[in-house]
């Protein structure tokens, strides 16, 4: 009997080491906004329209990255190299139209479910061609045991989310994807992803988990609102294409419903956006309600710069969303984790979207076989013993044009002018021209070329990318 007492005993004492053992390994939420620009945050002290105090209390609680980048200045590449950790130049992702996610890759999510958590996908989906449920690109297939998902054409509907109502709404408005089944549940999206997003948190808040979160805000089109946000803000309706029929060319329609032409469109964005900011600040609440919230890693980013058609201001940055200009591929990158990081601080190292895989992984105790495809740079000595990595250059390619940072120098070719300007007309942006080279720490706006006064520099960073090209081709 006493034998049998001190067995038990020992049972349920390895029972709760390994369930300490368990919970030692940090909780990840990765939060990924959709065409959130740079400069749109309050605390930067930029904007004064813009109302975002949970991301506000989010950078006051950990880090705010001052020089992050994406690695393509669209979302669907963008959205290919975060996940994967890897340049998606590997994999012939330049622009829209590329295939996705190679097939076996190994995965953001992947590599977290072999090192022991339970992982969630709920949101826009948006990597490449092949739309079909067996597709890799799909996240039931490369990784996420859970998955709520719609994404056609890189649009989501904020509202509507079922096949009917493709005939009055568009395309954006099919159902979802749940696991790889139809999902029709009509509903503000922000508000969705978020209550889907508080479920799994709740379900799995007795083990590590990696969940990612990809809000559709605040993509245009930002006048999807619920009808009672429109009388908060007091913002008028706006129509969606089908509801008017065949009085109007679609082609105008959407030019009109599109900033500079579309009336109130910045007003609809801050909604958008304070809508977004207001469901981080629930997640994180959730997490406070379950004490979990100091044993997990919270990080904040978007796919790429902010887009002036849906209302985004990137100033001081130049230009936006589509270019290789700062305000195409800078981004928000804000970073949590109590008691690890510290809080309130602004890092102004050079960082990527890419670094965010070995980075949370290596957090996560996760072995280093497990990122080592991983183009990007584990931070934590950075972030945790403020020592510096060894990174000087970055490199960009859309296949129209590249673009190459060194230290200050920054260097922008475009190599196809008529594709280049058809972009910039259609999207009322400005992608640039020919070869131009700006010192960043001067010249944040990208005003003064410089690439005629430093044709070495030009020469330097020209056979940089060139190098880069021959590497991720190799693949």
């Amino acid at each position: 009997m006493y034998r049998t007492t001190i067995i038990i005993s020992l049972l349920i004492c390895l029972i709760a080491f390994n369930a300490v053992s368990q919970n030692t390994k940090p909780n990840v939420i990765l939060i990924v906004a959709d065409d959130h620009g740079y400069a749109d945050m309050h605390h930067l002290g930029i904007h004064e329209d813009i109302q975002t105090p949970n991301l506000d209390q989010l950078a006051q609680d950990g880090i705010s990255f001052s020089n992050a980048y994406v690695t393509s200045p669209i979302c669907s590449p963008s959205r290919c190299g975060l996940i994967t950790g890897q340049h998606q130049a590997r994999n012939n992702n330049y622009f829209y139209g590329g295939p996705g996610i190679a097939e076996g890759t190994m995965t953001m999510a992947q590599a977290f479910k072999e090192n022991g958590y339970t992982t969630a996908y709920f949101g826009k989906l948006h990597y490449g061609n092949d739309k079909t449920q067996g597709s890799f690109n799909y996240p039931q297939n490369h990784g996420f045991d859970e998955s709520i998902v719609a994404g056609h054409g890189g649009r989501v509907h904020y509202l509507y989310h079922n096949d009917k109502a493709t005939g009055s709404h568009g395309k954006p408005a099919h159902a979802w994807s749940k696991n790889g089944e139809k999902y029709e549940e009509d509903g503000y999206s922000t508000e969705q992803l978020s209550h889907w997003s508080q479920a799994f948190i709740e379900k799995n808040q007795a083990q590590p988990f990696f969940l990612q979160i990809a809000f559709n805000a605040v993509h245009n089109f930002n006048f999807q609102l619920p009808e009672k946000y429109l009388k908060e803000w007091n913002l008028p309706y706006y129509p969606d294409y089908e509801e008017l029929g065949d009085t109007i060319k679609e082609s105008v329609w959407y030019n009109q419903s599109i900033l500079p032409n579309l009336p109130n469109g910045r007003a609809y964005y801050i909604a958008q956006l304070y809508y977004l900011d207001k469901e981080i600040g629930a997640i994180r609440e959730k997490l406070k309600s379950l004490g979990i919230d100091d044993n997990t890693i919270i990080v904040y980013t978007s796919d790429n710069g902010g887009s002036n058609c849906s209302g985004g201001n990137n100033k001081p940055l130049r230009s936006t969303k589509y270019s290789l200009y700062e305000g195409g591929i800078r981004v928000p990158m804000l970073m949590c984790w109590k008691n690890q990081l510290k809080s309130h601080t602004v890092n102004n190292t050079m960082v990527s979207t890419l670094d965010l895989m070995p980075t949370l992984l290596a957090a996560s105790h996760a072995s280093e076989e497990l990122y080592q495809s991983s183009d990007g740079i584990n931070l934590l000595p950075l972030l945790l013993d403020n020592k510096a990595i060894e990174r000087d250059e970055m490199v960009w390619d859309v296949g129209f044009a590249w673009a190459v940072r060194k230290g200050n120098w920054k260097l922008k070719v475009v190599t196809n002018q008529e594709k280049a300007d058809r972009i910039s007309k259609k999207q009322h942006t400005n992608l640039g021209k020919g070869i131009e080279l700006f010192n960043l720490e001067s010249d944040l706006s990208e005003q003064n070329n410089q690439a005629k006064a430093y044709p070495e520099i030009v020469e330097e960073l020209t056979a940089i990318y060139k190098d880069w090209k021959i590497l991720v081709s190799e693949e």
